[in-house]
């Protein structure tokens, strides 16, 4: 199935020009690593913006976004589920509404006990952030270009709050944004803002996407469903693995994000050499242990701790961090229980999602990072 829908994105890639030329009809085809997150196909007018959205993540979901404009600022939203089995063409059922009055912001969100109504303040110039899919950001590049200033704060809706998006010129055919908190994406734009390529590979989502000028949405969304039904399906971007190791009267626990490998070069690639590495994904690595262990020349009490990580090509460096219970991006070095250097080796079989595992050994035990083809290793004694 994976060939299949490989397939069918190159036939929708040759039909589009290597430099797609300015259209009010596109789409975008989202990437990670070898696999397809995500298909847009939208079209534009003055009063209106139309898009369909095929995701895969964690289970696919299609949706029909319709927003309007009045006097040139965002007027109206309205957000259209549609069951996968049946596609576009079934019968859809709104799940979000957002309409301007005056001043003020409407938010009708579909939930449990029916659409829930609330009211927050208009921000000129909004745009919606929809997770994992691209055509705001379009929109809001469309009207950075046409700023005299070299930089451009961009109000997104999130669902509870606003939040700015600095846009950033680099050039008359590039720019960049920031998420508040996944990190600053590089963007190629023809003249009038459109994005041509995305790359948010300095980012924790680390995604590319590409503008095509035709997308079949409809087979893309079938292909997509028969994938799931056949047990096939993206699944989540990071699982949230949770293990638990016994040996020598000892316990460890162990959880992590663990990402996919997805056909990418992992170290010295998405997890460059020399630099610090949340080691995982999401929350920040926790490690627990019931005894007193000596990690390297590492005295660690019994208790709960944190791993972030240096790689390098020799091996790199273990980070052990007393501060619990935050994001993989939150690391103080204040903080910091030690640092012990860790051995790399290469195994034969590749290792698709990243993998922690606690293991005993003739001197104690070794807590390995698996990736890959490559482990990186530190051993351990229980005192």
């Amino acid at each position: 199935m994976k060939k299949l829908i490989l397939a069918l994105l190159v036939t929708i890639v040759v039909s589009s020009c290597k430099t797609p030329t300015t259209s009010n009809e596109a789409g975008f085809i989202t990437l990670l690593g070898n696999d397809t997150l995500a298909v847009e196909s939208f079209t534009k007018s003055k009063d209106l913006f139309s898009a369909k959205v095929a995701l895969r993540s964690p289970s696919i979901s299609l949706r029909k976004y319709d927003l309007t404009y009045a006097n040139g600022d965002f007027a109206s939203l309205e957000v259209i589920d549609y069951d996968p089995t049946t596609g576009f063409e079934g019968q859809g059922a709104i799940v979000q509404k957002m309409t301007r009055q005056q001043d003020s912001l409407i938010v009708e969100s579909q939930g449990r006990d029916g659409m829930t109504s609330r009211t927050v303040a208009f921000e000129k110039n909004m745009l919606p952030f929809i997770d994992m899919v691209h055509w705001p950001f379009d929109l809001a590049f469309n009207n950075a270009v046409k700023s005299p200033s070299d930089s451009v704060n961009q109000r997104l809706w999130t669902g509870r709050s606003f939040s700015t998006f600095i846009i950033a010129k680099e050039g008359s055919d590039s720019l960049t944004i920031r998420h508040p908190s996944r990190g600053v994406m590089g963007v190629d734009i023809d003249k009038d803002g459109n994005i041509l390529l995305l790359d948010a590979a300095l980012t924790t989502r680390k995604l590319k996407v590409r503008r095509v000028q035709k997308v079949d949405i409809d087979k893309i969304a079938a292909s997509f469903a028969k994938a799931e039904a056949e047990g096939k399906s993206f699944g989540e971007l990071s699982s949230a693995p949770e293990a638990h190791f016994e040996f020598k009267d000892a316990e460890f626990d162990v959880s992590y994000g663990s990402p996919q490998k997805r056909g990418r070069k992992i170290f010295g690639g998405i997890v460059p050499w020399g630099e610090l590495w949340r080691t995982g994904a999401n929350r920040a690595t926790h490690f627990r242990t019931s005894k007193d262990l000596k990690i390297g020349d590492l005295q660690v009490p019994a208790g709960e701790y944190t791993f972030f990580s240096i790689p390098e090509p020799d091996g790199g460096t273990l980070i052990i961090n007393k501060q619990t219970g935050q994001n993989g991006q939150s690391y103080n070095p204040e903080r910091d229980l030690g640092r012990v250097p860790m051995k790399l080796s290469q195994q034969s079989e590749i290792t698709e999602p990243f993998t922690i595992k606690v293991e005993a050994s003739d001197a104690g035990g070794v807590i390995k990072l698996i990736w890959d083809q490559t482990v990186l290793s530190v051993d351990f004694v229980i005192l």
